[in-house]
C-alpha cells in the first residue's frame, strides 16, 4: 500500500542547498579517484597481479553490505535521540586521512605486501566514508518536502557532485601520471585531494544543519518509534519492499557499469588508443556533460517523470557502450563523443535513483521516515558494492586476457589478448550489464503515484 506524501509548499533556500551540495565534492573525489586509479595503481605501479588487484578492490567493499545498513540504523537512533544525524557526519571527516593512507604505500613495497597495505587502508577509509555518506544521503528523506522539491535538492547535489568528480577526475591523473606514475606522484595526488575533501565535507555538514532548520523532520517520539529489531531483519524488510527492491537491484547494475567504465579508462587510453594522456580527455567527456544535462534531465522529469527518463538514459548507455567495443578503428573523435553520450546518461543515473529513494521512504508515511537511515544504508551499501564489482569485473577481463602487471616506470608490451580484453571490458561488459538493468528497472511501479504528492 502506498501512502502519498502530505502536500507541502516548502521551498528549500538556495544557500542551504548549495552548502549541502558542497559535501558532495568530497564524496565525489572519494568515489572517483579510487574508482579511476586504484586498480591501475595496483597493477602498473605496485606490480600486483590483476587477479589479486581485483580482490583488493572488491573484498573491502563486501564489508559495506553490512556496515552501511548498520550505520544507517545508528543514524536513525541519533536522529530520534538528538534531533539530527550530524555526530556521524563529523566522524566521517576522517575520510581525508584514509585517502592519504590508501596511496601512501612505501617505495620498494610491491606485490602481495603492497596489496595488503592497500586493502587495510581501503577498509579504514570505507568506514569513514560510510559514517559521512549514509546520514548525508538520509537527509532528503528527513525533510518535510515533496516529490519535485526532493528532485530539485538532488539536482543541486548532482551538479556539485559532478564538479567534484570532474575536477578530481582531471587532476588525479595529471598529478599521479596515471599508468605512468610512481609511489611519489600518487602520494602527492592523494595529499592534495584530501585537503579539498576535508574542507568541502565540513561545508556539507553546515548545509545539513541549514536544511533541517528550513524543513524540520518529523521525529516520532512514541515508544514504538525506535526499531530494536536485529540488523538483518531490518535489511530484509527494506529489500522486501516491492518499490525499493527493483531500485536497489537496478542501481547495483548502474553503479557497476559506471565504475567499470571509470576503472577501464586509463587502460583503454594507454593500451587500446596508445595515448595514456587521453585518459584525462575521456574522464572529462564522461563527467562534464552532467553540468549541462542535469538541469535538462530535471526539466524532463517534471514532464515525463523520473522513471521514463531513467529508462531512456539506461537504454542509450547500452548503445554507447557497444560503440566503444569497436576501439581505435572508430577514431578518437567518435570515441570521445560516445563517452560524452555515456556521461549524459551517467548524469541521469545519478540524479533519478538518488531522488527516487526518498520517494520510496516517504511513500510509507511517518513509519518510513523512522527507517530512512536503514533504507539509505542498504542503498549506499549497494552503491559501494557496485563501485567495487565494476573494477573487479574489469580486472577479471585483464586476467583472462593475460595482462602483465608492472612497477612504475617499467615498460612492457602487452599481449594482443590483453588489449582485446581492455576493449571488450570497456564496452561489451557494461552493455550486457545495463541490458539487465533495464529489465529490472521496468518493474519499478511507484513513480506515477509519487508524482501525485
Amino acid at each position: 500500500m502506498v501512502t502519498v506524501d502530505r502536500p507541502t509548499g516548502t521551498r528549500l533556500p538556495t544557500p542551504a542547498l548549495t552548502a549541502f551540495a558542497s559535501g558532495s565534492v568530497g564524496m565525489g573525489i572519494w568515489v572517483t579517484v579510487p574508482g579511476l586509479l586504484l586498480l591501475v595503481y595496483l597493477t602498473d605501479v605496485l606490480a600486483v597481479t590483476p587477479w589479486l588487484a581485483g580482490l583488493v578492490v572488491l573484498l573491502p567493499k563486501v564489508l559495506d553490505v553490512v556496515l552501511h545498513p548498520w550505520v544507517g540504523h545508528v543514524s536513525d537512533v541519533q536522529l530520534r535521540r538528538d534531533g539530527h544525524r550530524r555526530r556521524l557526519l563529523r566522524l566521517g571527516l576522517l575520510l581525508a586521512v584514509g585517502m592519504v593512507l590508501l596511496f601512501a604505500v612505501p617505495a620498494g613495497v610491491t606485490g602481495a605486501a603492497a596489496a595488503v597495505w592497500v586493502a587495510i587502508a581501503f577498509v579504514v577509509a570505507n568506514l569513514a566514508f560510510a559514517a559521512y555518506q549514509v546520514p548525508y544521503l538520509a537527509t532528503p528523506s528527513d525533510l518535510s518536502v515533496g516529490y519535485h522539491e526532493r528532485t530539485r535538492l538532488m539536482s543541486f547535489r548532482m551538479v556539485v557532485l559532478t564538479v567534484g568528480i570532474l575536477v578530481s577526475g582531471l587532476l588525479a591523473p595529471m598529478i599521479s601520471r596515471s599508468a605512468d606514475g610512481t609511489h611519489t606522484t600518487y602520494f602527492l595526488m592523494a595529499l592534495v585531494l584530501a585537503v579539498a575533501m576535508f574542507v568541502t565535507m565540513v561545508v556539507g555538514i553546515r548545509g545539513v544543519r541549514m536544511l533541517t532548520a528550513a524543513a524540520p523532520p518529523h521525529i516520532d517520539e512514541t515508544e514504538g518509534g525506535h526499531d530494536t529489531r536485529p540488523l538483518l531483519a531490518r535489511m530484509r524488510e527494506a529489500l522486501a519492499d516491492p518499490h525499493f527492491r527493483p531500485l536497489v537491484l537496478a542501481y547495483l547494475g548502474m553503479s557497476t557499469t559506471s565504475h567499470l567504465t571509470l576503472a577501464a579508462v586509463p587502460y583503454y587510453a594507454k593500451y587500446e588508443l596508445d595515448a595514456a594522456g587521453l585518459a584525462t580527455v575521456l574522464v572529462a567527456a564522461f563527467v562534464a556533460p552532467a553540468l549541462v544535462t542535469t538541469p535538462v534531465w530535471l526539466a524532463a522529469s517534471r514532464r515525463w517523470g523520473k522513471q521514463r527518463c531513467l529508462l531512456a538514459a539506461q537504454s542509450t548507455f547500452v548503445v554507447g557502450s557497444l560503440v566503444l567495443t569497436i576501439g581505435a578503428d572508430a577514431g578518437v573523435p567518435v570515441l570521445v563523443a560516445t563517452v560524452a553520450v555515456l556521461g549524459t546518461c551517467f548524469a541521469a543515473m545519478q540524479l533519478f535513483p538518488f531522488s527516487m529513494v526518498p520517494d520510496v521512504v516517504r511513500s510509507h508515511g511517518e513509519l518510513g521516515a523512522r527507517k530512512a537511515g536503514t533504507y539509505t544504508g542498504v542503498w549506499t551499501a549497494t552503491e559501494a558494492f557496485g563501485a567495487a564489482l565494476g573494477p573487479y569485473l574489469f580486472a577479471t577481463c585483464l586476467a583472462l586476457g593475460g595482462f602483465v602487471a608492472t612497477t612504475g616506470g617499467e615498460a612492457v608490451i602487452q599481449p594482443g589478448a590483453a588489449v582485446d580484453a581492455v576493449r571488450l571490458g570497456m564496452g561489451l561488459v557494461p552493455a550486457v550489464v545495463m541490458i539487465l538493468v533495464v529489465l529490472v528497472q521496468r518493474t519499478y511501479r511507484l513513480d506515477a503515484a509519487a508524482r501525485l504528492a
